[in-house]
C-alpha cells in the first residue's frame, strides 16, 4: 500500500459515525456565501460579540454591505488588493465581508508589523487602499507616502459603533463610520469568479526570510472551510449549528484566526473575540464566563490557561501547533488546514475513551505523502519524511505568479518532517530547518522540546541546532528554558542534561543550556526559534573572536 492509496480513510470516524470520504465536486461560491448562508438561517444570532456588544449575522451582512458600496464609490475594482491594518475588533470582520463582496482581496496586516514591514506588504501587494485605527493613523499617514495607496478608512479606538474618531482627518482619509451612515447596502455583489479570483494574498514567512504574498482564491478557502468543521463535526451539527460559541483569542489578521470566524459563520456560530490575544487574564474570564464551544488557540496560551489553574473546562480548546489538545495542520499556503486530529474531538464528545495526538488525518480530498528530503523518494509508512500535499484548498501560488512555489502537477512541499502511524494518523516531527545534523545523526528539535517539557520546573523551551565549534559542518543541540517562578536559581544546566538523558540518544542531549526570563515570541504569539538561533550563534562567534 502507498499513500496514493490514502490508508487514513479507514480512521475517518467520529466515535460510532462514519464520515464521508470525499466532498467532490466542491461548490464554485465565493467565500462570503458563508454570511449569506448564515444571515439567512441564523439572522438572530450574535455573529460577533467583542467587549460587550453584539452584531447578529442579519445586521452582519448589512454593514458589510454597505462598506462594500463604500469601498465601490472610492474606486475600489474586481481584483484590487486592500490593506487591512487592524487590532482584533469588528471592523476588521465588517471589513473582510465588504472586501470579498467588492471583488477585491484583502491584506492582513498585524499592528505589531514595523513601518518597514508595513510598506513592504501594501507596496508589494499594491494595494488600492488602508483600513486602519485612529491611534495608527499618524504611522499609516508616514507610510503612504512610500507607497502607491490612495485612500485611508479610520475608524475610532472605541469602535466605529460606540463614538467617531476624536482626530481630524486629512484629505483622502475617510471614517469608517460616515461611510457606514452614507451608504446603502450594495445590492448586487460584484461577480467572482472562485478558481481565479482571491479572496486573500497574505504574508508569510517573515520569521525566516522575506515573506512572501500567497495567494487564496476563494475556491481554496470555501473547499477548506468545507473540509473542516462542518466535515468533522456533521454528526452534532444539529445541536451545534447556530447555537454554540466559538471562542476567538488569536489574532485575526493571522490565517488560522481568519479562517476560524469565516468557518464560524457557515455553521452560524456566535464569535467571541478578544481584542489582545496576550492578556491571559481577560483569556481566562472569557472562558470562564461563556464556556464556549470551541476555542482555536496557540500553545503559549494553553500554558498561560494551564498556570491559571481553571480547572475543568467544558470546551475544546484547538490547537494548530503540534500540541497534545485538539489538533490541526496547515499553512498559510493551505488554506490553512490540511489535517485534522478527529479523534481528539471524539474524546472530548464522549465518543472515544482514549485520543490519539498528532496532527491528526488529511482532510477530504486532500493528498497527502511524505518523501525523504535527500531522495525525493517515498519513505515507508511509520517512517519520517517530509510533508507534501495537495488538494483543491493548496495556494493559487506565490504573488504574482500562480502556479509559483508548487511542483508542476500542484505538490506543494511543506518543509515539514512527519510521519504517518498505522491508523493513518499523522505525526509531526519537526520543520526542516529546525532539524539538527550531529555529526550525521538526525536530531528533531520537537523530539527534544517534549523531553523539557516534561522536567516539572520548565515554563517553557526551546531546543535549537548550533554550529559545533569542534567540528567544521557539525551542529550540536542548545535548549534554550524559562524556568517557573518556583524553579528559578535552582535547576542547573546539569540537572537539564542528566534529565534528557533518561529520554534522549547521547547525541540528542543538549550540549548547550542557557535559562532565561523571557523567551522571544513571534507576532502570532509562538516560540520565535529563528531568533533564539540568530542570538545563540552570534554569541558563539564572538566567544571564537
Amino acid at each position: 500500500m502507498a499513500y496514493a492509496d490514502k490508508p487514513w480513510l479507514k480512521s475517518y470516524k467520529l466515535g460510532p459515525y462514519k464520515l464521508e470520504h470525499s466532498l467532490a465536486p466542491y461548490p464554485e461560491e465565493p467565500v462570503y456565501k458563508t454570511l449569506d448562508v448564515a444571515a439567512e438561517k441564523h439572522p438572530g444570532q450574535t455573529a460577533v460579540l467583542f467587549l460587550g456588544r453584539k452584531i447578529t449575522y442579519r445586521e452582519l451582512k448589512i454593514l458589510s454591505a454597505k462598506l462594500t458600496t463604500a469601498l465601490i464609490s472610492l474606486g475600489v475594482e474586481k481584483g484590487d488588493r486592500i490593506c487591512v491594518f487592524l487590532p482584533n475588533c469588528p471592523e476588521f470582520i465588517i471589513s473582510d465581508w465588504a472586501i470579498l463582496k467588492a471583488g477585491a482581496a484583502m491584506v492582513p496586516t498585524s499592528i505589531l508589523r514595523s513601518d518597514d514591514g508595513l510598506v513592504y506588504e501594501a507596496s508589494s501587494s499594491k494595494s488600492r487602499l488602508l483600513i486602519c485605527r485612529e491611534e495608527h493613523l499618524e504611522r499609516v499617514l508616514g507610510v503612504k507616502k512610500r507607497c502607491d495607496f490612495e485612500h485611508i478608512i479610520v475608524t475610532s479606538t472605541a469602535g466605529y459603533d460606540v463614538e467617531g474618531v476624536s482626530v481630524n482627518l486629512p484629505e483622502g482619509v475617510h471614517e469608517f463610520r460616515n461611510l457606514l451612515e452614507e451608504h446603502d447596502p450594495i445590492s448586487t455583489p460584484v461577480k467572482i469568479n472562485p478558481k481565479v479570483d482571491l479572496c486573500e494574498l497574505a504574508f508569510t514567512g517573515g520569521a525566516t526570510g522575506v515573506p512572501k504574498g500567497v495567494m487564496v482564491t476563494h475556491f481554496n478557502r470555501y473547499s477548506c472551510i468545507l473540509q473542516g468543521f462542518p466535515w468533522m463535526l456533521k454528526p452534532l451539527l444539529r445541536g451545534i449549528a447556530g447555537k454554540a460559541s466559538l471562542f476567538l483569542p488569536i489574532p485575526l489578521f493571522h490565517a488560522y484566526g481568519h479562517y476560524s470566524y469565516q468557518a464560524a459563520s457557515i455553521m452560524g456560530l456566535r464569535v467571541i473575540l478578544m481584542p489582545d490575544p496576550r492578556d491571559t487574564k481577560m483569556l481566562v474570564e472569557y472562558i470562564q464566563k461563556y464556556r464556549p464551544f470551541m476555542i482555536p488557540t496557540v500553545p503559549t496560551q494553553l500554558m498561560r490557561i494551564a498556570l491559571a489553574k481553571v480547572g475543568k473546562m467544558n470546551v475544546i480548546p484547538i490547537c494548530g501547533a503540534g500540541t497534545p489538545i485538539s489538533e490541526g495542520y496547515g499553512l498559510t499556503e493551505t488554506s490553512p488546514l490540511t489535517h485534522f486530529n478527529i479523534s481528539a474531538f471524539s474524546k472530548v464528545t464522549g465518543f472515544m475513551l482514549k485520543e490519539k495526538t498528532g496532527m491528526g488525518l488529511p482532510s477530504p480530498d486532500t493528498e497527502c505523502k511524505l518523501l525523504d528530503p535527500e531522495t525525493g523518494e517515498e519513505v515507508p509508512f511509520g517512517k519520517s519524511g517530509e510533508v507534501v500535499v495537495r488538494g483543491p484548498q493548496i495556494m493559487k501560488g506565490y504573488w504574482p505568479e500562480p502556479g509559483s512555489g508548487l511542483t508542476a502537477d500542484g505538490w506543494l512541499h511543506t518543509g515539514d518532517i512527519a510521519f504517518m502511524d498505522e491508523d493513518g494518523y499523522f505525526h509531526l516531527s519537526d520543520r526542516l530547518k529546525d532539524m539538527v545534523n550531529v555529526s550525521g545523526m538526525k536530531v528533531y528539535t520537537t523530539e527534544v522540546d517534549e523531553v523539557l517539557y516534561k522536567h516539572p520546573g520548565v515554563h517553557m523551551a526551546a531546543a535549537i541546532g548550533v554550529p559545533d565549534p569542534t567540528t567544521p559542518g557539525s551542529e550540536r543541540v542548545m535548549a534554550v528554558i524559562q524556568l517557573k517562578d518556583e524553579y528559578r536559581g535552582k535547576v542547573t544546566e546539569k540537572e537539564i542534561r542528566d534529565f534528557c538523558s533518561e529520554y534522549l540518544a547521547p547525541y540528542a542531549i543538549p550540549k548547550f543550556v542557557e535559562f532565561r526570563e523571557e523567551l522571544p515570541m513571534t507576532v502570532t504569539e509562538k516560540l520565535f526559534k529563528k531568533a533564539l538561533r540568530d542570538e545563540a550563534i552570534a554569541k558563539l562567534e564572538q566567544t571564537d573572536d
